[in-house]
C-alpha cells in the first residue's frame, strides 16, 4: 500500500482534526496521503487515481459520498466512525491510530457490496443514470399529499401505490430508511434488493424482497411535486409521468476490513439500539 486518500465530513470540525491527525501518522510511515472534503466529489475524483485505500472520517453518510467518488473504480473504503450508528464503518475514532498499522500492513479482507442503478426517463429530456449503495427513494415533495406510483416488475404491472413514497434498498441499505419503513434486514453480502412503500394509504403495504436480476419500473402519477433521492444526498425533482427504472448496478462498493467476517449478526442488535459493541466492530 503506497497511496491513501482521506475524506472527511466538512460540517463536523472533529472529522477535519482527525483527518489531519491520520494524514500525519500515515505520512510518517512513508505513505503518500491526500485529504479532501467528502462533499467535494470532483476534487476527490481528480486525486483518486492510484489510490490504494480511501479512508472516511465521519459516519455512514460520509461513506455514501465516498462510494460516489470511487465509481466506476474499485478502490476499497475503510470508514472511521465519528457519527452515530456507523453501520458501514470499520473503526472507532479513538482506536484508529492504534489499528491503522494493522489495517495497512496485514492481511485484511474485501467486503463487497451490491449497488443499485436508477435511470430517470422524463419526457423531452435525456435519460440520467445514478448509482446507489444504500437506496433509491421516490417520494412526495414539499406538499404533504400522497403521490401515486405505478410499479412494474420485469415488465409486468404489479400495483399502484398511493403513498408518501417508495424505497428501493440494497442489502446494505436494508438497515437504514427501509428498516424505518418496516422492511426486513438482508444479509449485507446479498445481491437481492428491497421494494418498500412508505406510509401507504389504502394500497399495498407489504415489503418485497426482489432477486438480483429483477428490474423495477416506477411511473409517477401526481399533480404535486415529487423527489428522487439517491443515497440521501443526490436529490432531484420529479414531475407527473416521470419514470424511474431501477436494477442492480454493474458497479460494487468494496470495503477493506480487518474485523471478523462472521460478526454481522452478533453486532446487529447493538447497532440498531445505537450502541457500540465492545469490539468496536462497525460494518
Amino acid at each position: 500500500m503506497k497511496k491513501v486518500g482521506i475524506l472527511y465530513h466538512p460540517k463536523v470540525e472533529a472529522t477535519q482534526v482527525k483527518a489531519r491527525e491520520l494524514e500525519g501518522f500515515l505520512s510518517s510511515r512513508g505513505l503518500s496521503v491526500w485529504v479532501c472534503s467528502a462533499w467535494e466529489r470532483e476534487k476527490a475524483c481528480a486525486r483518486l487515481d492510484g489510490t490504494d485505500l480511501l479512508l472516511t472520517v465521519g459516519g455512514d453518510g460520509t461513506i455514501l459520498r465516498a462510494a460516489q467518488v470511487v465509481i466506476p473504480g474499485t478502490t476499497p473504503i475503510t470508514g472511521i466512525n465519528l457519527g452515530k450508528l456507523g453501520f458501514m464503518t470499520e473503526l472507532d475514532a479513538d482506536e484508529a491510530l492504534e489499528k491503522l498499522p494493522v489495517l495497512i500492513d496485514t492481511d485484511g479482507w474485501i467486503d463487497e457490496r451490491a449497488m443499485l442503478q436508477a435511470e430517470i426517463v422524463a419526457s423531452g429530456q435525456e435519460s440520467r443514470t445514478f448509482h446507489a449503495l444504500n437506496d433509491v427513494v421516490v417520494a412526495r415533495g414539499e406538499i404533504a399529499r400522497v403521490i401515486r406510483v405505478e410499479a412494474s416488475i420485469d415488465g409486468r404491472y404489479m400495483t399502484t401505490y398511493k403513498t408518501d413514497g417508495v424505497i428501493l434498498a440494497t442489502a446494505t441499505g436494508s438497515t437504514g430508511y427501509a428498516l424505518a419503513a418496516r422492511g426486513p434486514v438482508l444479509y449485507p453480502h446479498s445481491a437481492d434488493f428491497l421494494l418498500v412503500p412508505i406510509a401507504p394509504h389504502l394500497s399495498s403495504a407489504y415489503a418485497l424482497v426482489l432477486p438480483a436480476n429483477a428490474t423495477v419500473e416506477l411511473r409517477l402519477s401526481t399533480y404535486h411535486s415529487a423527489t428522487l433521492s439517491v443515497d440521501g444526498h443526490i436529490n432531484l425533482p420529479l414531475t407527473n409521468a416521470d419514470t424511474i427504472i431501477i436494477k442492480r448496478s454493474p458497479h460494487k462498493t468494496r470495503f477493506w476490513r480487518i474485523s471478523p467476517q462472521d460478526s454481522f449478526y452478533s453486532s446487529l442488535e447493538e447497532k440498531l439500539k445505537g450502541r457500540q459493541s465492545e469490539s468496536g466492530r462497525k460494518g
